[in-house]
């Protein structure tokens, strides 16, 4: 009985935190918000990154437990001008072949986890997707010893 209690009030917890997220995102408005609103209501990012064009792009993942990631492109006037998810299908099929480590993460943001297979000479980054029916999945990059991507794949994991 305890234990089901606990499982309930986790999932209520997990809920209302993801019922926040959505109401905080749906607040940032581009063209209209700044970078004051987004670093107010989503916290200092993980990484910044400088753009050519003067702009500035701030990541805020939800990983490693949840499967989003959060990219805020602020302009040079502090206008924020995009707030997107960017573990999206679409972006996971840009990651080609010889990609290197800072494009990966530049597209995708920070990854779940980063696991090192020596006799295979290979590290694997890995991204938590929304789960199918009762599985977890999560997208995998390959890197080389060099850093360059070799390849990507997926992981399906039954729950329970």
């Amino acid at each position: 009985m305890r234990r089901l209690l606990y499982l309930f009030l986790g999932a209520l917890a997990a809920l209302g935190l993801a019922g926040c997220d959505a109401v905080t995102m749906k607040d940032l408005k581009p063209g209209v918000s700044t970078g004051f609103d987004v670093r107010d209501r989503l916290g200092k990012p993980g990484i910044e990154w400088r753009n050519d064009d003067g702009s500035v792009t701030w990541e805020y993942t939800r990983q490693p437990e949840g499967t989003e990631c959060f990219m805020a492109t602020i302009g040079p006037d502090n206008i924020l001008r995009s707030l997107e998810n960017v573990l999206t299908p679409a972006n996971l099929a840009r990651v080609e072949p010889g990609w290197t480590k800072d494009q990966v993460r530049r597209l995708l943001g920070k990854p779940r986890s980063v696991q090192h297979f020596t006799l295979k000479k290979e590290e694997v980054w890995d991204w938590r997707m929304p789960p199918e029916f009762s599985a977890e999945v999560f997208f995998n990059i390959h890197f080389s010893e060099d850093g360059r991507v070799t390849g990507t794949s997926r992981t399906v994991q039954t729950r329970g």
